[in-house]
Order: C-alpha cells, then structure tokens, then sequence
C-alpha cells in the first residue's frame, strides 16, 4: 500500500511540474530596460516597474553601454520573452516605448510625468506593501478604452498582452494581491499608469467587533461594559474611520484570505497605492522593431499621396539590400572556392617535392651501397667529438673514438676541426721594464709570474677564468699590493707598530 501511494506521489508531482512548465511557457514575458545614458531617477524608474511586472519578468536583467536591441532580441527567442519596455532619456524629453516580439508593432510614448515608488510610500500614512503581493501577477483593469480609432485599439491591445490572461470562473481570489490601472482620456489624450495593492475586509459589523477579529484590542480602560465597544465603537480614532460604500462593497463568491472573509458575505475592496505613477502620451506606433512604416502619428499628417512616395523609398531600400546582400553571398562562396583551389595546389606541390627528394636519395644509396651505416656512425662520433671539444676545449685523440671516420661521404661536408690557437697569436706580452726607453717606464708595472705547467699553455684570454671540464682552477700568482690606508699619495704598504 505504501509503495503505491509513493507511486502515485511521484506521478502526481511530475504531472504538477509538466503543467506549471507549459502555463509558464504560455504566460507573456518581458524585458525592462534602458537605452543610452538616462540618469539616476529614470534608472529607478527602470526598477520599479520591473517590479511592477513580476513575475513574469527579468528583475536582475544587465544591460550593457555596447548593448544595441539587436542583442535583446537575439536572447528574447530562447527566454520566451514577449514584450519589451524601454524607457530613453533626451535633453527636454523623458521616452517610453512598448514592443511586441517578434515583429512589433513598437508604440512610442512620451513620459509626462512620473513619480517612484518610495516617492508614493512616503506620502502615504499606512501603506501596505510585502514580497507575498508579487508572487502573482496583478489584475490589468482598463478604462475608457472602447472609443472608436485603430491607435486606442491598438493600444488596447498591447497592455492587455501584457499581463496573462484570467479565466473568471476558475481564478483564485488569493491569487489576486495587486492590480494595474490604465485610464485613457480622450479630451487630453492623456494615459495614466497606476499600481495599487488590494485588499478585502468585511463589512457590516462595528469598528469594535473588527478590532477583537483582528487581534487588535482597543483601549478599554474607559468604559463600563463591552456592549459599548461593540454596539457604539467608543474611543476609536477619527483615522480609523471607513470610507467603504456602494462603489467598493461586493459579496464574495469564494473565501478570501483574512479574518471574517467568508463566501457569500458583503466585504469591501480596499486599494492602497504602491507605484510607480506615470502620465503618458502617445506619440505614434510603428510596424516592426522600429524599422517599418509609420501606423499612426500624433503630430504628423500625411496626405496619400506623401504616403505612397514614402512606400516606394523604402520599397527601393528593401530591394537594394536584398541585392547587396545576394553580392555579398556570391563573394563569399567565390572565395571559399579559391581558397579551396590554393590549397588543393599547395597539397600537390608539397607531394610532388616530396617523390623529388625520394627519388635523390634512392640515387646516393644506389651510387654507393653500404654508406649509410657509414653515415650514421660518422655522425654518432661526430656528435661525441664535438662535445668533448666543447667541454674540455682541445682535440680528442685519434684512438679516443674508433667509430670516427675521416673518410668524407659524397654530398655531405666534413666537419671543420677547431683551428688552435696559439699563446703569442693570443696574448701580446708586454716588453720588460728594462727594454723600455727611460722616459716610458711605468711605476710597479709587473708582469705576473706565470708556472710553467700544461695549464699555462692552455689558458683563455683571460688570466684567472677557471678552465671548463676541468677540478682546479687556473690561479695565476700575483704579488699583492698593500689595501689603502686611507691617506693621499698612493698605495703604500700597511705598517703596523705594536706599543710596548
């Protein structure tokens, strides 16, 4: 029985997650973001209505300087993202814009005015705004949206796709915390953006017994019997005082979050202003991503025939492009082919060098068998030769390597063997003091005595440098010169008197 009941478990959860997938795959996304240099103010501004947003929207979205829109829509397709909200920022105009993915219309309006959500916080006494309110998405309401003209459809339209759609007779009333406004007025043409958060109460008891519902106790310390709190509301403050009526009183038809919430009873509507607050106005809307013609323009009139003209020019454009783009293919395949055939050249040649090279060789051994052994011992005491030259500096002995051939090989050179040098070529040694003239005799101008000995024959250019290869070190024997006693007129030998 358990097992079972795990079975029906598991199965229940994967088909809970397979649904929350597809309802989330099918619900409108969005992106909120800035184009250019904006500011402070428009950067909040920028936050605050992707908060509005939520959920259904990147809050910690990072938008780059480099960044152009043509990176957004490339990452828009993958993510499902279905709209995107740009707010721009000029030298006399603050710019909203709202695009459909992914080929438009694109609606440009111009901000107003607007105000931030702590600038709406703050001027209220008691607001009411926690992180349970945007696990949903808000209530889209609109107002004076049903006159007659393509642009107040179309926008219509727009903020309706916005927000996912709400079926009234399967909705959650708990599921419903915030709510969205957008008023549309016809004699200014002005549009006002709200965003309030909702909440229900009931109604028709006293202040009092809702007080003792919510677990709020009055002070009671004034009066004699609980009848009064619960029949007068004796002793509550003018700020508690309800503005509820007939525009705000409904009967629920299910049971609502929040004490004496029950179905089939009369509770108000209460909505309590959270922000962002802006006053927009249209300006025109646009086929495409900001690439096609004009719909609409506020300002701007046009007669037909304008109309006609600039469909043509930008008909001429769209044929030029596709021409350029077709030359640009064709080069492109016109170089890959060459560069096919260079290489194919290229590989052929590097063959064809390669038969020459065999072919030489077959001819050297053909000419003179046997001379490749001879060869490779060669140069193994070859190689053995040379190092010894390097490390110790003088010819080895004939018999040192006996696999040493002198014999020279026919298209090979022979090593050169290291001309040595001797000492008098090496070194000019210096007349005595005693062959000099009188006038050119030198103070302490000495020749160091050097020993007669094989090292002596052997030595660098330099006297003192240790030979390579060998233990001991070549010490040349000079006689010292006394160290400076520190006084004027030359080196001097140290003489030191002992006191008695």
């Amino acid at each position: 029985m358990s097992k079972s009941k795990t079975k029906n478990q598991k199965r229940a959860r994967i088909k809970a997650l397979h649904d929350a997938q597809e309802s989330y795959s099918t619900v409108p996304h969005s992106f909120v973001f800035n184009r250019g240099q904006v500011g402070k103010n428009i950067g909040q501004l920028v936050v605050d209505m992707r908060r509005a947003m939520e959920p259904f929207t990147a809050k910690s979205l990072k938008v780059r300087q480099k960044n152009v829109l043509k990176d957004f829509v490339n990452v828009a397709g993958p993510l499902g993202v279905t709209h995107f909200l740009m707010f721009s920022k000029t030298a006399s105009n603050v710019n909203f814009r709202l695009a459909r993915l992914p080929r438009g219309p694109m609606l440009y309006f111009n901000v107003q005015e607007y105000s931030l959500i702590k600038d709406v916080v703050s001027s209220l006494k008691r607001h009411r705004m926690h992180d349970q309110q945007f696990t949903h998405h808000p209530l889209l309401i609109l107002n004076n949206f049903g006159m007659q003209g393509m642009h107040i459809k179309l926008m219509a339209t727009m903020f309706q796709n916005l927000f996912p759609s709400i079926n009234v007779h399967k909705v959650s009333l708990n599921a419903i915390k915030r709510c969205i406004l957008v008023n549309y007025d016809p004699e200014t043409e002005l549009i006002d953006f709200r965003h309030y958060s909702l909440k229900v109460v009931p109604v028709g008891m006293s202040k009092g017994m809702k007080k003792l519902i919510q677990e709020r106790f009055p002070n009671m310390s004034k009066l004699e019997d609980i009848s009064e709190l619960l029949m007068t509301g004796a002793n509550l403050s003018e700020s508690e005082a309800e503005l509820d009526g007939e525009h705000n009183i409904t009967e629920l038809p299910q049971v609502y979050a929040g004490r004496g919430n029950m179905k089939s009873q009369q509770s108000a509507v209460r909505l309590t202003e959270i922000g962002p607050r802006m006053t927009l106005k249209l300006v025109k809307i646009e086929e495409g991503l900001g690439d096609g013609k004009v719909l609409y323009h506020n300002t701007v009139q046009k007669t037909e025939e304008e109309i006609q003209e600039m469909l043509a020019r930008k008909e001429k454009q769209m044929t030029l492009k596709a021409e350029r783009r077709k030359q640009q293919e064709k080069n492109v395949a016109m170089k890959k082919e060459q560069r096919q055939e260079h290489k194919k050249k290229s590989l052929e040649g590097i063959k064809k060098k390669q038969k020459q090279l065999m072919g030489e060789e077959g001819d050297s051994d053909a000419e003179n068998p046997g001379a490749s052994e001879e060869q490779a011992a060669a140069e193994i005491s070859d190689d053995e030769a040379e190092y010894y030259r390097q490390e110790v500096g003088e010819e080895p002995e004939e018999d040192m390597f006996p696999t040493h051939s002198k014999r020279k090989i026919k298209g090979q050179k022979s090593p050169q063997p290291l001309k040595k040098r001797k000492r008098s070529e090496t070194r000019k040694v210096k007349p005595a003091r005693a062959d000099l003239p009188k006038g050119k005799r030198l103070k302490r101008d000495k020749e160091p005595n050097f020993k007669k000995s094989k090292k002596a024959e052997r030595r660098t250019d330099r006297p003192g440098v240790p030979l390579k290869g060998k233990k001991g070190k070549f010490k040349p024997s000079f006689k010292r010169k006394a160290p400076f006693s520190g006084k004027s007129g030359g080196s001097k030998p140290f003489k030191c008197k002992n006191k008695k």
